[in-house]
């Protein structure tokens, strides 16, 4: 039947029965106890109501009338056409209501289901099997998917539609017409994709509307647009619970330290951090006292990015990149940048053309090292959402997946490119080496997208071969410093209390471009808070803001990389990383070859991975020439373990560096002896006219504060009382101020009163 044919059946009925049986004529014809059997329900309004609609659609009992019907009047129009109608023959009246294709007479009665009713004929096109009833549909319907939205569905059949050709949608519609008509007031020839649809979601629930679209479309023998939509629909499913699951892991964060068990949410607290385009930029280098000349020789200035630049379609259309490296310094925010990336992706803020993220933490892999399984049980395991997606879903374009390793510093796996075997399918068991390994070759998933972050390896994590792009996270600018502050205090008061305090130490405010850092100030800031109020005075000290930082990076973080590290291996780490750092900093150097490193016979590893106080870049000072370097994470670092190996080596062996003759354990505490240390480290730094000892004698006079004693414990090897020594230092240090001999560094001296705590 085409279009005209449908038109004119619309007219004819609107024409004959439908404005008798809404006007109220004809009821003589109708005998009284016939009628029930002739019930005619109310009209359903139009969505062009206008200003004539007042209420809302009622609904309830659409299923009473099968047909469609002609196009609503208005009240008063009905009532004007009832007067005009009255006029008119009854005969011709009876005429109308007696012919067999009239509205009135293609009502019958069903004995077994009342809610049952035979659908119209329609001239030639008779129907004469009820087509899938709607209420069929919604008994066999299973309870609705918390992912099946308005939206969801909306998109998906307008899609799908949009998918077929002129001749099919016009098919479509007249299918619907035929069994279906109870949708529409008219034929839905002249309807778009859009309204066809919006009448569609109008009449029927999402889960019907869902499946009359299939019922047709099978009908019309489009079996892969069924399949297709049958696809979307599974798709949804499992991104939606995945999107849970995430928001679960990945929603709320501990910001304390100490009280582990007060969670918030991520957004509450996190703030952009600045990530470039370009990599082997050295660490960041700004000191309060020296100028330190750039320690990297990367000449691209680079792009600033967000997280929501990562692999997105623009940037892999200009690069065809699937494989992204992001590194930075420990404490850097790679971290957080991950969670950014997950809750934007599941609050649909970006890569919304990703259609499943899985984000896979190379702590939680370890479980797999020493078991066989293929790269889909694992994620399944880890994520068991994903047990409902086909093997075509991993394979296919239009099914775009991201997966995010974090802290592939953490694997332990040799990491063998030229020996490993080759591996493309995801399904096939193998070792977790196997698969890592495949992973940063660019075999396995090839249509995946992959983002791996690391600290700065000192071998080459990826081969050379693999195309792939890198960025560095480098932590906070100085407003993003502030914005974290804000964040975490929600007492105005407080944050602007601890953003002057940052800002009043000039080291203190360089190295909170680390959010690990700014996450230990504002621990300590907290603690004071809750334990003296918010007037409380915050200290002076920054040395154990520094002993913290050490310890968290060496114990805490470490821990997870090199978990069977004894406490005498950790101690002996740090001497010979301090005394490393000492030599160095008396011949003001900042920076070190990886062959000369060779030369100290302290592991890279443990250095740069583990520990995460060191780190390793490239630089290129010729062209066809670059070197591998390390460095600390920052000057004040190796000013700190400097200072560290200093104390230690007096604290557990005494012997005073500065000397070169060590002095026996019981002189030592005899007298001034202990003083001995602290006058030699003074007269060396005022001698220093370019300040490269000031930061360096700042932490030996803070080691002796009562505080870092106590957090300095462990490393301690030597059962012997320390003597009390903070007033005689601060005797020493007034008495130097006093003398005027060295006027530029009273200002300095003045630092390691406050290091005291006795200014």
């Amino acid at each position: 039947m085409d279009d005209n044919e449908l038109g004119a059946v619309a007219m004819e009925s609107d024409s004959s029965s439908l404005g008798d049986a809404v006007s109220g004529r004809g009821q003589q014809i109708v005998s009284n106890e016939e009628e029930d059997l002739y019930y005619i329900p109310e009209r359903r309004p139009s969505l062009d109501l206008g200003q004539w609609s007042t209420s809302a659609m009622d609904t309830s009992r659409w299923h009473y009338v099968d047909r469609a019907r002609s196009p609503v009047l208005s009240y008063t129009s009905q009532a004007t056409e009832e007067s005009s109608i009255e006029m008119d023959d009854e005969s011709s009246t009876r005429i109308q209501l007696e012919r067999s294709d009239s509205f009135s007479s293609c009502y019958s009665f069903n004995s077994d289901d009342i809610e049952q009713i035979i659908k119209a004929e329609i001239k030639d096109d008779i129907v004469s099997e009820p087509f899938v009833t709607p209420e069929a549909i919604q008994t066999q319907s299973e309870i609705r998917h918390p992912s099946l939205t308005v939206e969801f569905t909306f998109k998906a059949i307008c899609g799908t539609l949009r998918k077929l050709s002129e001749v099919a949608v016009k098919t479509f519609k007249t299918m619907l017409w035929k069994h279906y008509p109870q949708s529409f007031n008219t034929p839905p020839q002249d309807m778009d994709i859009l309204d066809l649809v919006d009448w569609l979601l109008e009449s029927y629930s999402l889960e019907v509307s869902l499946q009359i679209t299939k019922i047709i479309l099978g009908e019309m023998g489009q079996k892969k647009m069924v399949d297709d939509l049958q696809t979307l629909c599974l798709r949804n499913e499992v991104r939606h619970d995945l999107c849970e699951t995430l928001k679960r892991i990945y929603g709320e964060v501990c910001e304390d330290m100490a009280l582990p068990e007060e969670k918030i949410p991520f957004d509450d607290v996190f703030t952009d951090l600045y990530i470039t385009s370009t990599c082997d930029n050295g660490p960041n280098i700004e000191h309060e006292v020296m100028t330190i000349k750039k320690l990297d020789s990367n000449r691209e200035a680079g792009m600033r990015l967000s997280t929501k630049d990562i692999l997105t379609s623009e940037r892999l259309k200009d690069s065809n990149t699937k494989l992204q490296l992001m590194t930075g310094v420990a404490g850097s925010g790679k971290s957080m940048a991950v969670r950014r990336l997950v809750l934007d992706w599941i609050e649909g803020r970006s890569h919304q053309d990703v259609s499943f993220l899985f984000p896979l933490l190379f702590r939680e892999l370890k479980q797999f090292e020493d078991s066989t399984a293929s790269f889909l049980e694992i994620i399944q395991k880890l994520y068991p959402e994903s047990k409902k997606l086909r093997d075509e879903d991993y394979r296919c374009e239009d099914c775009k997946i991201m997966f995010v390793f974090d802290g592939l510093d953490e694997y332990n796996g040799t990491l063998d490119f030229e020996n490993t075997m080759l591996l493309s399918d995801h399904t096939e068991p193998t070792t977790l080496n196997v698969i890592v390994v495949n992973l940063l070759r660019g075999r396995l998933l090839y249509r995946g997208l992959f983002l791996v972050t690391s600290r700065p390896q000192v071998k080459p994590c990826i081969p050379w071969d693999t195309h792939y792009d890198e960025i560095e996270v480098r932590g906070f600018c100085d407003h993003e410093k502030e914005d974290y502050f804000k964040k975490r205090f929600k007492d105005p008061d407080q944050a602007a209390r601890v953003i002057a305090y940052v800002n009043s130490f000039r080291t203190l405010c360089i190295m909170c471009h680390l959010p690990l850092f700014c996450s230990l100030v504002a621990d300590e800031c907290s603690r004071i808070f809750r334990e003296q109020g918010t007037g409380a005075e915050l200290p002076r000290s920054i040395t154990s803001l520094y002993t913290k930082l050490v310890r968290v990076l060496t114990r805490q973080h470490r821990i997870l990389r090199a978990p069977d590290l004894s406490l005498d291996e950790e101690r002996d780490f740090l001497m010979k990383l301090g005394e490393l750092a000492f030599n160095m900093l008396e011949e003001g150097q900042f920076k070190i070859t990886s062959s000369d490193w060779k030369k100290t016979g302290i592991d890279n590893k443990e250095a740069v991975i583990n520990s995460g106080l060191c780190t390793q870049y490239v630089t290129k000072p010729y062209i066809l020439f670059h070197e591998n370097v390390l460095s600390f994470i920052h000057p004040t670092v190796q000013e700190y373990l400097a200072a560290l190996y200093v104390f230690l080596s007096f604290r557990n062996q005494g012997r005073n560096v500065f000397e070169q003759q060590p002095r026996g354990m019981l002189k030592m505490f005899k007298g001034q002896k202990v003083m001995e240390l602290y006058k030699s480290a003074v007269d060396r730094s005022v001698l220093c006219e370019d300040g490269k000892l000031d930061i360096f004698l700042r932490f030996l006079f803070g080691m002796v504060h009562e505080t870092n004693v106590e957090l300095l414990q462990p490393l301690y090897t030597s059962s012997v009382k320390w003597p009390t020594v903070i007033e005689d230092a601060a005797t020493l240090i007034r008495k130097r101020i006093r003398g005027n001999h060295h006027p530029g560094r009273n200002d300095n001296l003045q630092h390691c009163l406050e290091e005291l705590g006795v200014c």
